[in-house]
C-alpha cells in the first residue's frame, strides 16, 4: 500500500482566526503576526553553508536510524504491506540522538558546531530515503514476487513462467542501478514546483513544522518529553514482543492465535493478535482507513468467502487444494487485484486531471505571485507570511543544483542501467528498458506533481502500469512474468524517489535547508537503502524458511498479489475459476464507484464511506490486523476524549514507540532461529471436546 495520505489542513479554522483579528488594532495585529512568523524566530541565526549542514555526525545517526526503520518497514511489508507515514519518528529520533551527542561533546569541551534544525532536516531526509528503499525495491511485492516459494502457489498453465530467487549480490546491484534515475529526473523542476507553482505537499510541510518546532525553547522541552514517552512505549514493545516468544514454538501456538471471538471466527481470521506493532500503526492511520479495512474483513471473510465455498464442487474441484488459485484462493486474489486496480486507476485519473489542470492554471494566471499554495490564493497575505516567503526562496535559490549535471547524470545512469539489467533479468530486453527510460521523466512529473497537490504517491500504479504494458510486449513464451515484475521496479522506483525527493526539498525550503544538502542527503540515503534493504531482507528470507507461504508469520501477501498480476497480465482470464471474472468486474467497477461518490458527496461526508483500496487488503489476509489498528483507532479516540492537547501532543510518539519497538525483536528474533534456537513453549488453544481426544490419545 502506498505510504501517502490525504491529510486536514486546518484551512477553515485559519480563515476564521483572521476575519476575527480584523477588529484589533493594528499594534496587536502585529504583535501576533511577529509570534506567527516561524523565520522571525530564527531570524538572529545564521544559516550554516550547505557544506557544514552535511555532517558526519549526521549520517552516523542516519545510518544507525536506516537499520532501525528498514527492519520496521521490512516487517511490515512481509506481514501486511501496511506501512504507515515515519516521518515523525525518523525527525524525533533524529533530534534525540543528535541533542544527546552535542550535549555530550559540549559538557566534554569538544563541541565545535551547534545542532541546527537544517542538520536535522538532512538526517530526516537520508533516514527516510534509506528505509524507503525497502518499500520501493519491492521485497514484499514485485521482486520477491519473482521468487520460486511465490511462483509454486500459482499452478503452471503449460506456459514456461520461470522464477528468479533472491540474492543478496543482483538486489544490490538492481536497486543501484535503478534507484537513482528518480533523484536527476525531477531536480531540474524544483523551481518550478517549490517556489513558482507554491504546492504544498503536505508531508513534507508536516514534517517541516515538526523540526522547526523542535528548535524553539518551548519546542525542544516538548520534543524531551515525546522522546521519554517514545522511549517508554519502546522498552514495552520489544519486552512484550520478547515475552510473546517464547509460547510460539510451533504452528498455531502462542498470543497471535488467541480464539478471541470463539474458534470458529478464529477459523475465518476474526481475532486480536496482541501485536503491539499494529496497535501502533491503527493510532497513525485515519479512522476511515482502519475502519474500511475492518469493514473490508467483514465483507469478505464473514460472507464473501463463506458463501463461495458452499459452491465447491460447482463453481470449482472439490479436491484442489487449499492453496490452488483455481479455487477459493483464486478468487480471493483476483477479486483483491481487481478492487486494487479499480481504486488505482480511478485515483490515477483523478490525480493526472487536477495535474493537467493545475497546470493550465498556472499557465494562464503566470502573473500571480502572492506567495500562498494553489489552493489558498483567496486569503489575504499576511506580513509574516510574506516575509517567511521572502527569507526562504532568498536560501533556496542560493545554492543551485545545475541542470546540466542532472540531465547528465540520468543520460549516464540511464546508459549504465539499459546495458546492467538485461544481465540481471534477461527476460527484460534493452529496448524494453529503453522506452521506459523515455516515458519515465513525464510519470516522474506527474507523480511529483500530483503528489505536492494531494500528497498522494501513485508509484504502485505506475508500477502496474510496467506489469501489464512490459508483460503483454514480452508475452508469455518469452519470460513476460519476470520481465513485467521487473519493469514494474524499474517504474516504481523512479516515480517513488522522484516525489520522495521534491517532498525533501518542500521540507528543506521551509527549514531553510540548502537544495544541495537535501539533494546530497537524499542520495546518500537512496545509496545506504540500497544495501542496507537487501540484507535486512536476506536476514528474514534465511532465518524464516516459510517465509511468503500463506498462513505463515511473514506471508508476503503482495507478493502473490503482484505475481498473479503478471500473470493475468500475459495468459489473459482463461486461467480464472468460475464467475470469477463476473465477481472482479463487479468489485473493479464498485472501487470506482465508491471513489466517485467518496469525491462527490464532500469531506464531510466522505469520511463515513470506506476506501476501496483499503478494504480490499484483508480480503487475502484476513481481517485479524485490521482489528488490531481499531483497537489503537479506540485507544485513541479515548485519550483524545479524555484529554485532546495531550493526545495530539504525545499520541504518534506512543504510536512510534510501540511500532519501532515490536520491529526492532525482529532483529534478535531472527538471528535466533539463524542460530537454531527454538521457542521452548507451545500454548496451543484447542476446543472441549478435541482436548478430550487429545488427552485420551496421550493417556492410551
Amino acid at each position: 500500500m502506498d505510504r501517502n495520505r490525504d491529510e486536514e489542513n486546518g484551512l477553515g479554522t485559519s480563515y476564521n482566526s483572521e476575519v476575527e483579528t480584523e477588529q484589533k488594532s493594528k499594534k496587536e495585529k502585529d504583535e501576533e503576526e511577529e509570534e506567527t512568523s516561524v523565520e522571525r524566530i530564527f531570524e538572529r541565526k545564521e544559516v550554516p553553508p550547505w557544506r557544514e549542514q552535511l555532517t558526519v555526525r549526521a549520517f552516523v545517526v542516519s545510518l544507525v536510524l536506516a537499520v532501525l526503520f528498514t527492519f520496521i518497514v521490512m516487517k511490515l511489508n512481509l506481514t501486511t504491506g501496511i506501512i504507515p507515514s515515519l516521518n515523525v519518528s525518523a525527525g524525533m529520533l533524529g533530534f534525540f540522538f543528535v541533542s544527546v551527542w552535542s550535549k555530550f561533546l559540549d559538557k566534554s569541551g569538544l563541541l565545535r558546531q551547534p545542532f541546527t534544525r537544517q542538520e536535522n532536516t538532512v538526517i530526516q531526509t537520508c533516514v527516510v530515503a534509506s528505509s524507503g528503499i525497502a518499500y520501493s525495491g519491492g521485497f514484499g511485492s514485485y521482486l520477491f514476487g519473482m521468487s520460486e516459494v511465490i511462483a509454486k502457489q500459482s499452478e503452471k498453465t503449460g506456459v514456461n513462467r520461470g522464477f528468479k530467487n533472491p540474492e543478496v549480490g543482483w538486489m544490490i546491484g538492481f536497486l543501484f542501478v535503478v534507484s537513482f534515475l528518480g533523484l536527476c529526473s525531477v531536480v531540474p523542476l524544483r523551481k518550478i514546483m517549490i517556489i513558482d507553482f507554491k504546492l504544498t505537499y503536505p508531508s513534507g510541510t508536516a514534517t517541516a513544522h515538526l523540526i522547526n518546532s523542535f528548535h524553539t525553547p518551548q519546542g525542544a522541552k516538548l520534543a524531551k518529553k515525546q522522546v521519554r514517552v517514545l522511549g517508554k512505549y519502546f522498552s514495552f514493545s520489544f519486552l512484550w514482543g520478547f515475552f510473546q516468544w517464547f509460547f510460539a514454538g510451533g504452528d498455531d501456538c502462542g498470543f497471535a492465535s488467541f480464539p478471541t471471538f470463539g474458534l470458529k471466527a478464529r477459523k475465518y481470521k476474526f481475532f486480536f493478535d496482541f501485536s503491539a506493532t499494529y496497535v501502533g500503526v491503527g493510532m497513525i492511520c485515519p479512522y476511515i482507513v482502519n475502519i474500511s479495512m475492518l469493514v473490508g474483513g467483514i465483507l469478505s471473510w464473514g460472507l464473501m468467502w463463506p458463501l463461495i465455498e458452499t459452491r465447491k464442487g460447482d463453481w470449482y474441484s472439490a479436491d484442489l487444494p487449499l492453496s490452488s488459485i483455481r479455487g477459493l484462493q483464486g478468487y480471493k486474489i483476483f477479486i483483491t487485484i481487481a478492487t486494487i486496480l479499480g481504486d488505482g486507476l480511478y485515483n490515477f485519473f483523478k490525480v493526472l486531471g487536477q495535474t493537467l489542470l493545475g497546470l493550465l492554471y498556472q499557465i494562464l494566471h503566470k502573473n500571480m505571485s502572492d506567495g500562498r499554495p494553489i489552493e489558498d490564493r483567496s486569503s489575504p497575505m499576511s506580513s509574516s507570511t510574506s516575509f517567511n516567503d521572502t527569507r526562504r526562496t532568498q536560501v533556496f535559490l542560493k545554492d543551485q543544483i545545475p541542470t546540466t549535471f542532472a540531465i547528465g547524470m540520468y543520460i549516464a545512469i540511464a546508459a549504465i542501467s539499459t546495458a546492467t539489467l538485461p544481465y540481471i533479468f534477461p527476460q527484460l530486453k534493452w529496448y524494453y528498458i529503453l522506452v521506459i527510460y523515455l516515458v519515465a521523466p513525464t510519470m516522474a512529473f506527474c507523480n511529483a506533481y500530483g503528489c505536492g497537490l494531494t500528497d498522494w504517491s501513485l508509484a504502485s500504479t505506475y508500477g502496474k502500469l510496467g506489469i501489464f504494458g512490459i508483460g503483454a510486449w514480452a508475452g508469455a513464451q518469452h519470460g513476460g512474468i519476470i520481465a513485467g515484475l521487473a519493469a514494474c521496479g524499474v517504474m516504481m522506483n523512479i516515480v517513488s524517489t522522484a516525489s520522495d525527493l521534491m517532498q525533501d526539498f518542500k521540507t528543506g525550503y521551509l527549514t531553510l535547508a540548502s537544495p544541495r544538502s537535501m539533494f546530497v542527503s537524499q542520495f546518500i540515503g537512496t545509496a545506504m537503502g540500497c544495501v542496507i534493504s537487501p540484507c535486512v531482507f536476506w536476514l528474514f528470507y534465511k532465518a524464516f524458511p516459510d517465509l511468503g507461504q500463506n498462513g505463515s508469520e511473514y506471508p508476503a501477501p503482495y507478493a502473490l498479489v503482484y505475481h498473479n498480476m503478471a500473470v493475468l497480465g500475459v495468459e489473459g482470464i482463461s486461467n480464472l475459476p468460475k464467475n470469477c471474472f463476473m465477481l472482479c468486474c463487479v468489485f473493479f467497477g464498485a472501487a470506482f464507484l465508491l471513489n466517485l461518490v467518496r469525491d462527490t458527496i464532500g469531506r464531510r461526508r466522505a469520511q463515513f464511506i470506506p476506501i476501496p483500496m483499503a478494504m480490499a487488503i484483508p480480503f487475502y489476509l484476513g481481517p485479524y490486523f485490521s482489528i488490531d489498528m481499531c483497537v489503537g483507532s479506540l485507544i485513541l479516540f479515548i485519550w483524545q476524549r479524555i484529554n485532546k492537547a495531550k493526545a495530539d501532543a504525545f499520541g504518534p510518539a506512543v504510536a512510534s514507540g510501540l511500532i519501532c519497538g515490536e520491529g526492532i525483536w525482529t532483529l534478535p528474533s531472527s538471528i535466533l532461529a539463524l542460530a537454531g534456537v527454538k521457542q521452548p513453549l507451545c500454548m496451543k488453544f484447542l476446543s472441549r471436546a478435541t482436548n478430550a481426544k487429545v488427552d485420551k490419545f496421550l493417556g492410551s
